[in-house]
């Protein structure tokens, strides 16, 4: 079956377009309470990758751990420098630090050195350096590994990273496709073609990296966060108030900020779906474009369309970027805090103004691993409003994406519908009623009666309803009222698939897709053999043309095969319906874009096509429809003449003026 492709009038081509206004309103409609349902759909992406999360967490978790132990160490290392002498006793390392420098007064502190660098210490011990010299090394190799460590664990991390994006980009694209698959002909007829493309490409690839990056950082500052937050309350619980002022600020900033950024960023996706939709119509009308010399005006169209899209741009870019530089300002207004009171308690304890042990007393090393504490602290948490900046567009992603994923798909079957087989291709519409939108009938009380084998041809005005039967015969839409009958059976008791498996359509809008003439040939049977392919490409008259190619049967095709003619491409749309054995069949002025003397070869091709077959054709040239069994005239939704072609000069109706119109 020709499934592609729709053209005709109706609702079978592009159709009726999505209003950008009900876009924004069904946006707008999309309310906070549902980010936190949003963020738990995101994160199911990932637990879908249980083994790789593991990893990821576990690599994650090791590295920042390791890291935290950074700090500890560079005070240690800073103790060692500026200690009073260093010395070791019954195998472990030992600095004393000078409380008062008038009376001597000395505090014994162990050095902290980890057992596995003692070999470092002792083997610079015998080699006859100062031991300040070798607990500063030992220190420092402890340091170099830690962070290599860590360094490894890091890289592991992001090599684990790309793995799972592609897994999941794939699997979502895989979903998001597939979905399309599944949804009703009236979906692609409400909304744009690069919008939905824009969904599958950029809004994918904005809630991937934020799903793959911005969820696991999160996860990796609270571990940092909580890790300096335990060591520097082991440090020095007094100096940790200044956080009491800081965080608040910067969470209060933060979501004030991203509040304003949420709508933003919501616009920022949907100008750039309308930016997509409208640049893939125009490509797609190129040469009319130019033969009517409207170059110029459709470039203006799509100027006031990017500067929209790049002005929602700039205002999300422009206001989430502020979020950064606001918090991280507040960060560094805290570590100025930090760095003053350190050094009035460190005063206050080398002048012995405070007691050594109590939580006023602090010495150089503790300093310098609070403020090293400290940047890890409020790092996360400057990089957390950031992320909250990439997570609000994540977010508009999801809520398209997911928006589309959460589209009726096309109702199921009933219950006891049974497989159409042994068709002997009697329809009937029996009063069908139907409207594409509610309230505006198109179809009024319309009935047919098409016998096994017979003819019938659909003739009327534009608009009279003509692809609108074609459309409910093929169960795009359901009927209103009414039934349609197959071998007498209504057709909403028959699968779908068997239903449309039945039919062999030819339209007159062509659809060839990428790939060698005899793929798009077999598209309707892949099973075909050549001989049967060389049969219908010969009953079409497209044989000569093939063999003509450079590659023939073989010769690939691009994109919708811009690379040959319209009317070859009919052609082989033509050789396509042939090869397939389907006892019905439509034709939508199938032989519209060819020339006169091709045409009438094609019709007799075409006639012998149609013989057991039933048939329904939509005529625009009357001349092609003369020998059908039964022409039905249409016009406002209703079948106002129906007969032969003889009978309907003879009535001198609505069918002879078009005719006469035609030939006079």
């Amino acid at each position: 079956m020709n499934n592609g492709g729709f053209g005709g009038g109706g609702r079978m081509g592009m159709g009726m377009r999505e209003n950008p206004n009900d876009r924004g309103k069904s946006a707008a409609a999309m309310k906070s309470a549902v980010r936190m349902p949003i963020l738990k759909r995101m994160f199911r992406y990932i637990t879908a990758h249980p083994a790789l999360m593991v990893m990821a967490l576990t690599c994650m978790l090791l590295s920042n751990l390791l890291a935290l132990r950074g700090p500890t160490l560079s005070g240690s290392a800073i103790n060692l420098v500026s200690a009073h002498d260093v010395y070791d006793r019954e195998g472990v390392v030992y600095y004393a630090t000078e409380i008062d420098g008038d009376e001597l007064k000395l505090q014994e502190k162990e050095a902290g050195l980890s057992e596995f660098v003692y070999p470092v210490y002792h083997s610079c011990r015998a080699a006859n350096l100062n031991p300040r010299i070798s607990a500063v090394a030992a220190v420092s190799v402890e340091l170099g590994i830690v962070y290599l460590i860590s360094g490894l664990l890091a890289y592991g991390l992001a090599v684990l990273m790309v793995h799972l994006s592609q897994r999941i980009v794939y699997h979502l694209r895989k979903q998001v496709f597939d979905h399309l698959t599944l949804l009703p002909v009236n979906y692609f007829d409400t909304h744009q073609t690069g919008d939905i493309i824009s969904r599958i490409s950029y809004d994918i690839d904005t809630l991937n990296a934020s799903i793959t990056h911005d969820l696991l950082q999160v996860a990796a500052s609270l571990v940092t966060v909580v890790g300096a937050l335990v060591q520097m309350i082991r440090i020095s619980p007094l100096m940790l108030a200044v956080f009491f002022v800081t965080v608040p600020a910067s969470i209060l900033f933060t979501r004030m900020k991203t509040t304003q950024l949420r709508p933003l960023v919501r616009e920022r996706s949907r100008r750039l779906g309308e930016l997509n939709g409208y640049a893939e119509e125009m490509m797609s009308g190129q040469r009319t474009i130019r033969a009517y010399g409207r170059e110029r005006v459709i470039g203006d169209r799509f100027n006031k369309r990017n500067t929209e899209a790049v002005d929602a741009y700039y205002k999300a870019e422009y206001y989430g970027a502020l979020i950064g530089p606001s918090v991280s300002f507040i960060n560094n207004l805290s570590l100025s805090l930090i760095t003053a009171l350190g050094g009035i308690f460190y005063m206050l304890s080398v002048t012995g103004q405070v007691e050594a042990g109590t939580i006023f007393w602090i010495d150089l090393g503790m300093i310098t691993a609070f403020i090293l504490y400290s940047k890890k602290f409020a790092g996360p948490i400057n990089e957390f409003a950031t992320i909250l900046s990439d997570l609000q567009s994540a977010c508009a992603a999801a809520e398209r994406i997911f928006g589309l994923l959460d589209e009726q798909p096309e109702p199921a079957d009933a219950e006891n519908a049974e497989v159409l087989s042994d068709v002997r291709g009697g329809v009937t519409l029996d009063h069908v009623r139907f409207g594409y939108v509610e309230g505006k009938t198109i179809l009024h009380d319309l009935s047919i009666n098409a016998r096994p084998g017979s003819l019938i041809a659909i003739v009327g005005p534009t608009g009279a309803g003509k692809t609108t039967i074609i459309n409910l015969l093929m169960r795009f839409y359901d009927v209103n009222g009414g039934r349609i009958l197959i071998d007498g059976k209504e057709c909403r008791e028959i699968t779908r698939a068997s239903l449309r498996r039945a039919y062999t359509m030819v339209l007159q809008e062509t659809w060839l897709f990428y790939g060698t003439i005899y793929e798009n040939i077999t598209y309707g049977k892949e099973n075909a053999t050549m001989e049967e392919v060389v049969a219908a490409a010969k009953a079409a008259k497209i044989h000569s043309f093939i063999t003509s190619l450079p590659k023939g049967y073989d010769t690939v095709l691009s994109d919708d095969g811009v690379n040959i003619s319209k009317g070859q491409k009919q052609l082989i749309t033509i050789a396509r319906a042939m090869l397939s054995d389907s006892p019905m069949l439509i034709l939508d002025e199938a032989t519209s874009n060819v020339d006169s003397r091709t045409e009438m070869k094609i019709q007799e091709a075409m006639y012998a096509l149609m013989k057991g077959r039933t048939c329904f054709v939509i005529a625009h040239r009357l001349s092609t429809i003369q020998n059908a069994d039964t022409i039905l005239v249409v016009k406002d939704g209703n079948v106002i003449e129906q007969g032969t072609h003889d009978d309907l000069i003879r009535s001198r109706g609505f069918y002879a003026s078009l005719y006469h119109s035609q030939f006079s």
